[in-house]
């Protein structure tokens, strides 16, 4: 048995190897869990530095795999879809911030409601990415409506001004959606999701930080998703980039959180990242209509072109907040700087 991986690649990828890496997943996110953090504590930046550098080169080893088994074009495609991704997740490191601010999540538990939501993105991701593989087979347009829809997202988020002033996550839908269907405690019970309170089960603060993260992970998938199919359309290549850029993303929150405020030009990198792909998939149809020729932008300039947006942003946010305060809090009051 075996899974055809997409109409423009041709390649088919053998049922085991789907399976071998979804178990390769699953093993090492036991292994975090039940071994390396069976304890809830604090993460130092030393861990965080190491567990960063052993997704990355997981990451890397598994594109080398790519390369040597499907080609440079295939390997290409998936360097650029996960540094694609993993870019973009970053995005979500500010909203790990801000929550863990907002509800005063102690430290120590911070690590575990971050390993099941990012489980649970998994899962989310994982079923977008196949109804989106599903549809581009059937409905060619629909990646001139991912390609405008990205072109829209960047220049909207290129534009739009940062707002710091006040944040109340008590009016995000997805909270009050879960205060509807569940009594909510409002003391935490260690790293627990739910406690027994006077002989009734309720939710615990957590809980309401892990809906929150699963939330805003949804509505972040609806830009990255679209993005990365502006990479390549091959399922195989989409799914496994996309994991393995997640995966790496809570050692890079805990490794980057003390700092995410001096990244102030990283968001307009992003939508620039964003145009750009949008503008990548929209290019091939587009020129065919106007030109009668099909023009399209290899893998391999796509992803010099993102590695230097990201380097710039980085670069020049890191020298202009030379002298900014070292770490960002963030609570039910608003955002301010901390000495």
């Amino acid at each position: 048995m075996a899974i055809d991986t997409g109409a423009l690649a041709n390649i088919v990828v053998p049922a085991w190897v789907w399976a071998a890496f979804l178990g390769g997943v699953l093993g090492i996110l036991a292994l975090d869990l039940g071994v390396f953090n069976r304890k809830a504590h604090v993460v130092s930046a030393k861990e965080a530095a190491i567990w960063t550098a052993v997704w990355v080169s997981l990451g890397l080893a598994f594109a080398a795999i790519i390369f040597a088994w499907q080609g440079s074009q295939k390997g290409f495609e998936w360097l650029t879809g996960y540094v694609v991704e993993y870019s973009l997740a970053v995005d979500n490191i500010f909203v790990f911030v801000l929550v863990f601010g907002y509800f005063k999540v102690p430290p120590q538990y911070r690590h575990r409601v971050l390993f099941w939501g990012i489980l649970g993105a998994l899962v989310m991701r994982g079923a977008m990415i196949f109804l989106g593989a599903a549809l581009i087979k059937e409905f060619h347009w629909i990646l001139l409506v991912f390609g405008a829809f990205l072109l829209f997202t960047g220049f909207k988020m290129l534009l739009e001004k940062d707002e710091k002033e006040h944040v109340d996550l008590e009016m995000n839908p997805a909270i009050k959606l879960a205060k509807r269907f569940f009594k909510v405690s409002p003391n935490y019970d260690g790293q627990k999701f739910f406690t027994v309170e006077n002989g009734l089960r309720v939710a615990t603060p957590l809980f309401l930080v892990l809906v929150f993260i699963e939330f805003t992970d949804l509505v972040f998938a609806v830009d990255s998703i679209p993005a990365i199919f502006a990479i390549t359309t091959d399922p195989f290549i989409v799914f496994t980039s996309n994991i393995m850029a997640i995966l790496g993303l809570r050692s890079l929150y805990f490794l980057l959180a003390d700092i995410v405020n001096r990244f102030i030009y990283l968001k307009k990198g992003l939508a620039i990242i964003l145009a750009f792909v949008g503008v990548k998939m929209l290019l091939p149809d587009v020129s065919l209509w106007l030109i009668g020729v099909s023009i399209k932008i290899p893998t391999y300039i796509s992803l010099a072109v993102i590695l230097s947006i990201l380097a710039i942003s980085v670069i020049a946010s890191l020298i202009v907040t030379a002298n900014r305060p070292a770490k960002l809090e963030i609570d039910e009051h608003g955002l301010h700087g901390k000495d």
